[in-house]
C-alpha cells in the first residue's frame, strides 16, 4: 500500500535526511535542505513502469542479438560531428549552457530543419505563440512536421507522446518539469530526478531520441542532482560569451561517440550558422603592419584551427603593473612572463601586459604558449611579426619548446590556409614533413624562435 512521508532533501547533491540540518553531511553546503514528500510502499514497476518487460536469464555476450539502428542525421553537420555521426535512436541528449547563450535556438533550429521527421517540441518556459515568433525568425521553411505544446506535467507529456507518436522529442527545459507523484516544487532534486527517470524509461521503450535542455548554476555546472548526468546518454555543453558571435558546442559525455569533438557556431540575427572552417573567420581581419599579433595553430578536441593572439605591453602608469587576459589562463601568462624574463633576458616586471584571444574564444591548449610570448615580445619591442608565419609549441620553465599533440593536423591546417612557414618544436618523432607544402622551422629554445621571427 502506498504511503507518504516527509524527508529533507539537499538541493545541491540530493542527499536525504530524516530531519532538517543546517549543513549537508554529503556536500558540506549550508541551508540546502528542503522538506519534500516521498512515496513509499509502491513497487517501481507498478509506479512508473519498467524498461524490461520480462525477466530473462543471463546469456553469453556472443549470443546477444544486436539490431543495427541507423543514426538520425539532424541536418546540422556541426551537431552531427559532436554527437558522433548523428542522433542514436533511444538516446537522451542533455544540452546545458548559460542563460541566453542559444540553447533553445540551437534545438529549435535543429527541430525545424529535420527532413521528414516528426518532432514534438515541449516547452515549459514559452507559449506556442512565442515559439512561433522565434521559428519564423530562424527558419524560412513551413515546418509542418514540428509540433509544439506548452506543458510541464510529465504525465501529460507522455500522453502527448502516445497520441502524436513523434520521431524526436524536445523538452525545454528539464528544470520546469514536475510530476503528480512528488509534491515538491519544480526544479527540486526530487522532481528533476523522477521526471527524467520517467522520460528515460519511455524513450528507451520506444527508441525515441530525446533532447533535454538544462540550465547551469552559478558555479558553472548543470543545475540539479549529479545523477542527472549519469542517467542521460550524452551531455553537451554550449559555451561562449553572449557579447561575442561565436559559440562552441562541446561534448562532456557521449556513450555513442568521442568526447573530443567540438562544434562551432556563429550567432546571427537569423539564428545559429555553422562554422565549417573557423580558421578563416578568426583570421579574416589580419593587421599586417601591427605589432603584438601572432598566429598560433591550436587544437580544440581533435579539431585544429588557427587563432590570432593579441598582446599589448606598455609602461605601468601607476607603478603597479597589471596583468589582464581574455580567453587565456592568467596564471599561465604570469609563468610565461617569468620564463621570458629569466631565460631570454627581457625585463617585463615594470610593464603592463594585456593579452587577448581574438574572436572571444577561450583556449586551454598549451600549444599556444609560443604565440603568447612572441606576441608579448613583439609588442614590447614594437616589431611586426610576418603575417605569413604561424607557430605552435608548449613552453617549459627552462625556456625549451616542448612537443605538442597532433602536429600533422596543425601543420596541415596552416598549409591549407596559405601560410608559408610554421615554427614547431625541434623534438618531433614519426611525422612525415615531406607531404606538406610549407616551410617548417624547428626550434629547440625560445631564443631560436625569436631569431627566426625578428632576425
Amino acid at each position: 500500500m502506498a504511503k507518504t512521508k516527509s524527508v529533507f532533501v539537499c538541493q545541491n547533491c540530493g542527499a536525504e535526511s530524516a530531519k532538517w540540518v543546517g549543513k549537508c553531511y554529503s556536500c558540506n553546503e549550508w541551508n540546502t535542505f528542503v522538506e519534500e514528500t516521498k512515496i513509499t510502499g509502491v513497487s517501481k514497476n507498478t509506479r512508473a513502469g519498467s524498461v524490461l518487460s520480462e525477466r530473462t536469464k543471463p546469456i553469453p555476450v556472443s549470443e546477444v542479438s544486436v539490431v543495427q539502428l541507423p543514426r538520425l542525421h539532424t541536418g546540422n553537420e556541426e551537431l552531427n560531428r559532436v554527437l558522433g555521426g548523428g542522433l542514436v535512436p533511444g538516446a537522451m541528449v542533455l544540452i546545458g549552457g548559460e542563460p541566453g547563450i542559444g540553447k533553445s535556438t540551437l534545438v529549435l533550429q535543429t527541430a525545424l530543419n529535420l527532413p521528414n521527421i516528426k518532432v514534438l517540441y515541449v516547452s515549459g518556459e514559452e507559449s506556442p505563440q512565442q515559439i512561433k515568433l522565434r521559428a519564423d525568425r530562424i527558419s524560412s521553411s513551413s515546418a509542418e512536421n514540428c509540433h509544439v505544446v506548452s506543458e510541464v506535467l510529465v504525465e501529460h507529456i507522455l500522453n502527448h507522446v502516445e497520441n502524436t507518436k513523434p520521431d524526436v522529442l524536445v523538452i525545454d527545459s528539464v528544470q520546469t518539469l514536475e510530476t503528480e507523484r512528488i509534491e515538491s516544487a519544480p526544479g527540486s532534486v526530487s522532481q528533476i530526478r523522477e521526471c527524467t527517470a520517467m522520460i528515460l524509461r519511455a524513450c528507451k521503450e520506444k527508441n525515441l531520441p530525446v533532447f533535454l535542455i538544462g540550465h547551469i548554476n552559478k558555479e558553472g555546472s548543470l543545475a540539479g542532482p549529479k545523477v542527472l548526468e549519469h542517467m542521460v546518454d550524452v551531455v553537451l555543453q554550449f559555451e561562449g560569451d553572449r557579447h561575442h558571435m561565436y559559440r562552441i558546442l562541446r561534448s562532456i559525455k557521449n556513450r555513442f561517440g568521442s568526447t573530443n569533438e567540438i562544434g562551432i557556431f556563429e550567432m546571427l540575427g537569423s539564428g545559429l550558422r555553422e562554422v565549417s572552417n573557423p580558421s578563416e573567420l578568426l583570421l579574416a581581419a589580419q593587421h599586417k603592419q601591427m605589432s603584438g599579433v601572432a598566429i598560433s595553430a591550436a587544437l580544440e578536441g581533435v579539431r585544429p584551427f588557427l587563432i590570432e593572439v593579441q598582446a599589448l605591453a606598455s609602461t605601468a602608469a601607476y607603478g603597479n603593473p597589471q596583468r589582464s587576459v581574455t580567453g587565456f589562463d592568467l596564471r599561465r601568462l604570469n609563468m610565461l612572463l617569468a620564463v621570458l624574463e629569466k631565460r631570454a633576458g627581457f625585463k617585463l616586471a615594470a610593464k603592463d601586459v594585456f593579452l587577448n584571444i581574438a574572436g572571444g574564444l577561450k583556449v586551454n591548449d598549451p600549444a599556444i604558449d609560443l604565440a603568447v610570448i612572441t606576441a608579448v615580445l613583439s609588442s614590447n619591442m614594437d616589431m611586426v611579426i610576418s603575417p605569413d608565419i604561424c607557430m605552435t609549441g608548449e613552453v617549459g620553465l627552462s625556456g625549451e619548446i616542448r612537443p605538442v599533440t597532433r602536429l600533422e593536423q596543425r601543420i596541415g591546417e596552416a598549409a591549407k590556409l596559405g601560410f608559408k612557414s610554421i615554427i614547431i618544436p625541434a623534438y618531433t618523432k614519426g611525422v612525415d614533413f615531406s607531404k606538406f607544402d610549407i616551410n617548417i622551422i624547428k626550434a629547440n629554445k625560445i631564443e631560436e624562435a625569436f631569431k627566426n621571427l625578428f632576425a
